[in-house]
Order: structure tokens, then sequence, then C-alpha cells
């Protein structure tokens, strides 16, 4: 079985730290830190467990397994999943994507929107928000008028139709948010639940400030992060 190299992996562990202890007894919490700061290796130990990567370019796999590019590229994995399963839920509905569905619950909680807010609220591009809303619009799921001060600028809300159309589909994208927790335990969720909101503050300040508008930005962006101890 796999697992006893892993339990093997565990006992050489243990032995390494009471060497570096001069035989002094290991605590689950002293073995703890010492084995997160092993997990901490930019080349990592999980490499085993990704399916879809040969083994012919090793930089390239040390380079993807270092901890950052790691957990960027499971959060791109679990984006097209989860976008897979609306998919499957929007079925039968004028509903294509999954941004034309949360740009219909963002207008359900507001009496109404600008086109640009409710673009910046999905978190879209200029165009392809534009072009969500072509849809909700054309679907009679979304009604739209000219502003009384700015006749440039259009408002837009949810008709009764599209408030009808969201609450049958919310039975079906609540099966969706299910499956996407996968069989997490209570505390496991709450846990990834408080990172996530974490990690969401801090891309939305810079999405609202507009910080990342070309490549170099990626790069002083990078360097002006300093992880937590």
């Amino acid at each position: 079985m796999k697992s006893y190299q892993l339990i093997h992996q565990l006992i050489n562990l243990v032995a390494e730290q009471e060497a570096e202890n001069q035989g002094k007894e290991v605590s689950l919490q002293d073995f703890t830190g010492f084995l997160l700061n092993k997990a901490g290796d930019p080349i990592g130990s999980n490499k085993s467990s990704e399916v879809r990567f040969g083994e012919s370019d090793s930089a390239a796999l040390d380079i993807a397994y270092q901890l950052d590019n790691n957990i960027g590229r499971l959060f791109v994995f679990m984006s097209r999943y989860a976008k897979s399963y609306i998919k499957k839920a929007l079925e039968g509905t004028p509903l294509q994507t999954a941004e034309d569905f949360t740009a219909l619950a963002i207008l359900l909680t507001h009496t109404h929107l600008s086109k640009s807010e409710l673009i910046s609220h999905n978190l879209q591009e200029k165009t392809s928000g534009t072009e969500v809303i072509r849809r909700l619009i054309a679907s009679d799921l979304v009604r739209q008028w000219d502003d009384v001060k700015d006749k440039r600028s259009k408002h837009i809300a949810i008709t009764d139709e599209g408030k009808e159309l969201l609450y049958k589909v919310f039975v079906h994208t609540s099966y969706v948010g299910k499956i996407i927790t996968g069989k997490l335990t209570i505390a496991e969720k709450f846990t990834l639940q408080y990172l996530l909101q974490k990690l969401e503050n801090f891309h939305l300040e810079h999405y609202e400030k507009k910080t990342i508008l070309s490549r170099e930005d990626l790069k002083i962006l990078a360097e002006e992060i300093i992880p937590e101890k």
C-alpha cells in the first residue's frame, strides 16, 4: 500500500527531528511545526499527486511546484471545475455562462445599477460584461433605461421574469456549492472560507484601485508582498 511509504517518511522525519534535538522526546506540537517547515520546501513532496504533468522537464516542474505557483494552479483548476458544474446547472435556461448567472444574481440584490457598476461587481472586462448584459436584456431578464442626469449612461434592473428564473436556478446552484466543497468537514469549510475571504479582500482592493495594469505592475506588487509569519 502507498500509505506505508508515507508512514515510513513520517518515521524518518521524526528521527530527523530527534537528532536535531539531541535525542529529546518530540511532542506533537513540535513535530507539527517541523513538518510544516519541511512541507514549505519550494520543490515540495506532492509531485506524485499531480496526474497531468510528465517528468521530461525537471526545471519546469520545480517552478510549477513552488508553493505560490502550486496554489495558483489549483485555483485555476477549481475555477474550471466550478464553471463546468454551473454550466450543467444552467442547462435549459436562457443563462449561457456563469457570468450570466452571477450578473443576474447581483442585480437581484439591488434596485438598479448602472451598466458599468454591474460589470465591475461581476469582475469583468467592459467588452465581455457588455455582452452579458446584452444577452440578459434580449432574454427579458433585465430591463434598461436612460439615466435622467446623464443620457450617455444606462441603468439596468432585474425583471420579474429574471427573479422567477433565478429562484428556480438557485435550487441547482445550491447543489453546485455542495459539490465544489467536496467532502471537507465543517471545520475545514470554515477555515477555507476564512482564507478565501482574506484573499478576496486583498484582490478586490487592487481590482478596484486598478493597481495592476501591466506586466510590470505584476512584478512591483509581487515584490511588495511580504508573507506573514
